[in-house]
């Protein structure tokens, strides 16, 4: 594991990584979901697609990489864009999971292989939405406490600048990002995932002009169970 400062809106960002099949000459960036760490992916992805150089990225907040301030999307695709220069990382193939997703598909590789991802706003549960009217209210009144009875599970935990970028990014509409993405892409998707569920697939498959679906039994991380057949469609792809 390593780690490079990146100085960017004033501040300083540690941000830890680490590289596999370092010879390689092609590279495969790899962003983790929101919550979730580069040693997740790595677990996952780490004994596929030998013949590229991997770099798994922890992404500012999360694992070992760091950030003292709010953040949005498009300052998460900044910060790795810049780190990604400092390091000498070419954008041949990044893959991302779920926000990973968002983040991959700002940086505009040569090919972009989204695994469950965000970014389509989907009406929000009838539940959902009464936690959020009644989180308002206690708010309003100084009622803090109660805070915790209505938080988002991914949330939870957080400090202060995390949750408010955590509020800010779940709320974002990437429909325009992908329309605009003009590169190859690859889609990969639990059938049973309710995080980022199969309709959003759909709509992002019609979105991202040149761009194919691949569907399997599974839920949010159905990938650490699928990698080898994936990363296998994505070398029959590139043939």
């Amino acid at each position: 594991m390593a780690k490079k400062s990146v100085e960017l809106f004033g501040t300083s960002f540690d941000i830890s990584y680490e590289i596999l099949n370092s010879k390689e000459k092609q590279d495969l960036i790899v962003l983790h979901g929101w919550g979730s760490n580069k040693a997740l992916m790595k677990q996952s992805l780490g004994n596929t697609l030998k013949n590229y150089r991997h770099i798994y990225i922890d992404l500012p907040g999360f694992g070992n990489s760091t950030t003292q301030i709010e953040l949005n999307t498009q300052m998460y695709a900044q910060i790795i864009e810049k780190f990604l220069e400092l390091t000498d990382v070419q954008k041949d193939i990044i893959l991302g999971h779920s926000f990973g997703g968002k983040v991959a598909t700002l940086l505009k590789p040569k090919l972009l292989v989204l695994v469950g991802s965000s970014g389509i706003l989907l009406p929000k549960p009838l539940t959902i939405r009464l936690k959020i009217s009644l989180n308002s209210i206690f708010k309003k009144l100084g009622l803090g406490y109660f805070r915790r009875f209505f938080i988002a599970d991914d949330a939870k935990n957080l400090p202060q600048h995390m949750y408010e970028t955590f509020k800010t990014v779940v709320n974002e509409d990437f429909s325009p990002d992908f329309k605009n993405y003009r590169g190859k892409t690859l889609l990969f998707w639990g059938k049973e995932d309710s995080a980022t569920p199969l309709r959003a697939a759909k709509m992002i498959e019609e979105q991202i002009a040149d761009s194919k679906l691949f569907l399997y039994d599974g839920d949010h991380y159905f990938f650490m169970k699928r990698a080898n057949e994936i990363t296998k469609e994505i070398e029959n792809y590139i043939q």
